[in-house]
This record gives C-alpha cells, structure tokens and sequence, in this order.
C-alpha cells in the first residue's frame, strides 16, 4: 500500500477522468491522497474532491508562495478561517519560490512564518515548497522549531547536507518524480540517506516521472517512485511501500 502524500487531484487537468485516475491508483496499490491547497481560488473543487473520495483523499489548507501577492492578508485570513471551521490534515502548501518571481519575497517569507504559527497553532504538520530557496526555508523553520513543530519538505531536490539539516529539524523529505530524472542528482542524496525520514508523492499533474516526464502525472505512478528508491538503497520495494506509508501515517497522524 502507498500513500500519495501530495498531489493536486482536484485541477482541471482530471476533470475528465478523476474517477478513473482514482481507480488507476488503486489498482497500483496507491488508497490515500493528500491535497495540498493553493489559494482560495481551488477551495471548492479541493472540497468537492474530498467529499467525492470520501476517505481516500484528504485536504490541507494553505496558501503557496506562487499565490502570494498583495492580496495575501485576505488570503491568509480565509486559511485561519477555514481551521476555525473544520480540521484539516495538514498547513499547505506554504514555503518559498525565488523560480517564477522575487518580487514578493519579504511576503512571501511572512506568509510561510504565519501559516508556521498556524501549524503550531493546530498540532498539524507543515508542508514546505522550497523551490530555489531551501536554505531560506531551512532558516524559517529553524527559528520557529520549539520541539512541537513538524512536517515535510515536499519534492525535494536539494543536496545532502540540506537533507540532513531538515532531517535533525525532525521534518521529513518529499521524494517523488525528480529521483528519476537522470541529472537531478538525487538519486546520490538518497543513497545516503535512511528511509525513516522519507515519504513518497507525485505533486500530480506536475513532474511525472521517467518514462512518462513531460506527460501529466498521478497518483497511479508513486509505485515508479518507489522502484527506484528500492533499486538505489538497495531495499525490497515492499520494504519501501511498508516503511514511507508508515512514515506518512505518523507525520499525518
């Protein structure tokens, strides 16, 4: 059994065939996704796809730093709304993203210590973008780590040493389609690294993995994923499905 920890099911590239790409994951042996939000723009189809998979998929609630502009104390105030109403299995996705634009970086920043804050607030654990900017992440949640605060970096891409910083915080790494790309480097960081600190995702539709790059990606391709950290670490791939399910369990818990 896997665990799709992170993954857009509720877009409009599955609009189609949601149904569909749901069964195609299970009949891989992948039975829960986790939705990460991106702004109030996708509240609905991110509830309606919960509520449709009732069981299966499972929200969070954040607001990503691609979405972060001027308008982004409305914004944060709906995400502190919506925990005021309801629980939710995790804060996110939040973070950092120097790729796509600088100019809002400082909000940026405070939009991710805020939604920190939320996740301290509400004992749920934080899932980080850290696109370009791992080391400013790293930062973020060093300075709010009070022994209470927990969660993942998703699709991570960094280096070893960054691994192992984020680790000694007691976060977890995101591992998904990137370990099988042939120049990401990855594939040398998590032959280093033990599987007691990784979970599996697709970060679906986006960065499918070998031999489906380019294509949109789902929850059905984790098993891809998994091959090839069984292959690099050296591990049966019912040891890594056993072992990063039981690792998203206990950070979601």
């Amino acid at each position: 059994m896997y665990i799709d920890t992170h993954c857009h099911i509720y877009l409009d590239e599955f609009d189609n065939d949601r149904g569909e790409m749901i069964a195609r994951a299970e009949n891989h042996g992948v039975n829960q996704f986790y939705m990460p939000a991106i702004d109030s723009s996708i509240h609905e189809s991110m509830l309606a796809a919960e509520e449709e998979f009732k069981g299966k998929a499972r929200a969070m609630m954040g607001l990503h730093p691609c979405s972060v502009n001027n308008k982004v104390e409305e914004e944060l105030a709906l995400v502190e709304s919506w925990f005021e109403k309801r629980a939710f299995i995790a804060v996110g996705e939040t973070g950092l993203d120097y790729y796509w634009d600088t100019s809002f970086v400082d909000l940026q920043k405070m939009a991710m210590r805020r939604q920190t804050d939320l996740a301290l607030k509400y004992n749920r654990p934080i899932v980080i973008h850290s696109r370009n900017s791992i080391d400013d992440c790293i930062d973020i949640v060093q300075e709010k780590q009070n022994g209470k605060l927990k969660g993942v970096f998703h699709c991570f891409s960094g280096t070893l040493e960054q691994a192992q910083k984020i680790i000694d915080l007691g976060f977890y790494l995101g591992i998904g389609g990137v370990l099988t790309f042939k120049n990401s480097g990855l594939d040398k960081v998590v032959q280093e690294l033990t599987l007691d600190k990784l979970v599996l995702e697709t970060d679906a539709p986006y960065l499918a993995p070998v031999p489906f790059r380019g294509k949109r990606n789902e929850s059905a391709y984790v098993p891809i994923v998994a091959e090839k950290l069984a292959t690099l670490i050296g591990i049966s791939l019912e040891e890594v499905a056993a072992m990063t399910t039981a690792n998203a369990k206990k950070l979601f818990q």
